[in-house]
């Protein structure tokens, strides 16, 4: 059994269906977690503020176990409590967000390395067709946005590395963020398709060693970009 929940704060995030069957701190948390995943963290007119009443009442569940999750993901780094204010979403500064790209780069790029050792032919020839995007600069910014982050995660579901995955998953919902608000920045939805089109041949080659540097290298070229051209992070 499911239940759908509405938009639960006035950053607009929608909190998806949650599984009856686990407890109600699991589902307050993991509903939580992915309408996290989906806030634009870094767009600079996002409310941050999470409002623990009305995350109860949308979830239908009681104000307990909502404040569990949230303790939850406070302990995970994704939220902070500020006292007489409330729980925010944290927004980390360039210095960070920039730590974390470098950090997901290496574990993203091992995880390309094991695909092309693990992933089974039919899973690699999906690619081209599951990302279409891919091959069309003319593509509407937000299904090119949401497809580029799509794809980072296949690459890594692609490791069959339930450790990696857990790695990747920690630094997931900044990572999000970022590339989403970074994706329409100049020419960067251009070099993007060229990049995973590299990534999709040498993945298609096995080219273990050839991938790992394509990924690595994607990556470290958004924290250069973000370096170099985000001005609204301290």
């Amino acid at each position: 059994m499911s239940e759908a929940a509405r938009p639960a704060t006035r950053s607009g995030m929608d909190l998806l269906a949650i599984d009856g069957d686990v407890t109600l701190t699991t589902r307050a948390y993991e509903a939580l977690r992915r309408a996290v995943s989906e806030m634009r963290i870094y767009d600079g007119d996002t409310d941050l503020r999470l409002d623990e009443r009305a995350l109860a009442h949308d979830l239908g569940i009681s104000r307990t176990p909502v404040r569990a999750a949230l303790l939850r993901l406070e302990h995970e780094g994704l939220v902070r409590t500020i006292p007489r204010r409330g729980v925010y979403v944290v927004r980390k500064t360039k210095a960070e967000i920039i730590e974390v790209i470098l950090a997901s780069a290496a574990l993203e790029s091992m995880a390309a390395r094991l695909a092309a050792e693990r992933a089974a032919d039919e899973q690699i020839g999906s690619l081209r067709r599951e990302f279409p995007q891919f091959g069309d600069a003319g593509a509407p910014l937000d299904e090119y946005s949401h497809a580029n982050i799509r794809f980072h995660q296949r690459i890594v579901d692609l490791a069959d590395s339930k450790l990696l995955s857990g790695l990747v998953s920690t630094l997931q919902v900044h990572m999000r963020a970022i590339r989403g608000a970074t994706i329409g920045d100049g020419d960067r939805v251009a070099r993007s398709i060229v990049d995973h089109m590299h990534i999709i041949e040498a993945l298609e080659a096995r080219d273990a060693e050839l991938l790992e540097r394509h990924v690595r290298e994607h990556a470290v070229g958004l924290a250069r970009h973000v370096f170099e051209h985000v001005t609204n992070l301290d």
